[in-house]
């Protein structure tokens, strides 16, 4: 079959997953956090496993106005929802409407449903109710703008939970946003890779993931594995086609480092779940401490933003620290995110370069200190 798909991501993500699914061979078309895109069973797998910023992968089952309750019951009804469901398939609906003439987000979820049910029990010949005692074929009714959207999750558990992160601090970054964090760098696996704040490990889990080129949903399980459109050689094929591209061998150069011993230990369990512990440092280390004879590479922190720890005075010290510290590094850039908007001056200098992101519902800046000599 071929399917039109759509990946969802946070805002502000949008050209990360682009790029991601055009360096798999998609031609995509992008919106405001969502990103549509064509293939076959493979190209659910592969999406799904490979992608490291995005959220979801969804198969959008079809799209129509729908100015009234009517039009909703009769476009949901037209679409062929029996080339995606058995009948014995259980489909919650989940709803959302945005800047539409239909709001009501209960009613539009209970007359998608109604009329799917109306649509599937004329094909398998049924009355009454269906049994959903089959497999879960989880569906969104999304309704922006007077356009209907009707999809299907494939995805399950959100694509940030690759699996390895069996042990968390306070206020842990979720993966695929960290994920994000390295990709938006100027990192190449050949340069060495510092993490100053590392908390329970997710950036540098995430930089070496990326620098061995492992597929970060390797290790999990996904929605559409139980749809009966999907052959299970499909996820095979395409977990052993990312397994023949990771380099497993290389060599990286990455260092988490954190003030707490405590964390120190978390972020060591849960690389070593990921299968990382030989190609990550750890080190119990206070960023004024930092002190390196490399001419070159990357630092990417996350620290604390004081509105995390109700002590934006401390947090701002902090932030001193890391522009004595960083700024004689010419040779290293640097990034850090922080929902701390005044953070150059605690600083000491203007980023090259800050971009708006969103950690979860926070607003972040990413402060972006380009290096300037080699």
């Amino acid at each position: 079959m071929q399917f039109h798909l759509l990946a969802t991501m946070a805002a502000g993500l949008e050209s990360l997953t682009t790029k991601e699914l055009q360096d798999l061979g998609y031609k995509t078309r992008t919106e405001n956090g969502k990103v549509y895109f064509d293939g076959d069973e493979s190209a659910i797998a592969t999406a799904n496993i490979w992608l490291r910023t995005a959220d979801r992968i969804k198969i959008v089952v079809g799209q129509f106005q729908a100015l009234s309750f009517d039009d909703l019951f009769e476009g949901v009804k037209a679409l062929p929802w029996d080339q995606y469901l058995p009948m014995d398939a259980a489909f919650p609906v989940a709803g959302r409407a945005v800047r539409s003439k239909l709001h009501s987000e209960p009613d539009a979820q209970a007359i998608t449903k109604k009329a799917i049910v109306e649509k599937l029990a004329g094909v398998y010949h049924r009355r009454g109710r269906l049994p959903e005692t089959g497999d879960l074929y989880p569906l969104e009714v999304s309704i922006l703008n007077d356009v209907a959207t009707l999809t299907i999750d494939t995805t399950g558990d959100s694509l940030f939970k690759r699996g390895y992160r069996i042990a968390k601090g306070d206020a842990p970054l979720k993966e695929n946003f960290a994920a994000a964090l390295v990709m938006l760098t100027n990192w190449h696996p050949d340069m060495p890779f510092y993490d100053p704040t590392t908390g329970s490990g997710t950036i540098p889990i995430e930089a070496a993931l990326i620098g061995h080129n492992i597929a970060p949903g390797l290790q999990r399980h996904f929605t559409f594995e139980h749809f009966f459109f999907m052959q299970p050689q499909v996820l095979a094929d395409a977990k052993d086609a990312a397994m023949d591209q990771a380099d497993f061998d290389r060599e990286l150069d990455i260092l988490g480092a954190d003030l707490d011993q405590n964390m120190i230990e978390t972020a060591r369990v849960n690389a070593k779940q990921a299968g990382l512990l030989h190609s990550i440092q750890f080190k119990q280390l206070a960023v004024k401490d930092f002190r390196t004879d490399k001419p070159r590479g990357v630092i990417v922190s996350n620290p604390p933003y004081g509105k995390r720890l109700n002590d934006l005075a401390a947090a701002r010290r902090l932030y001193k620290e890391m522009g004595d510290v960083y700024r004689p590094l010419t040779g290293w850039s640097k990034y850090i995110l922080t929902a701390d908007l005044e953070f150059e001056k605690s600083f000491g200098q203007r980023a090259t370069k800050r971009r708006k992101l969103y950690n979860g519902a926070m607003r972040t800046d990413y402060f972006q200190y380009w290096a300037t000599t080699r």
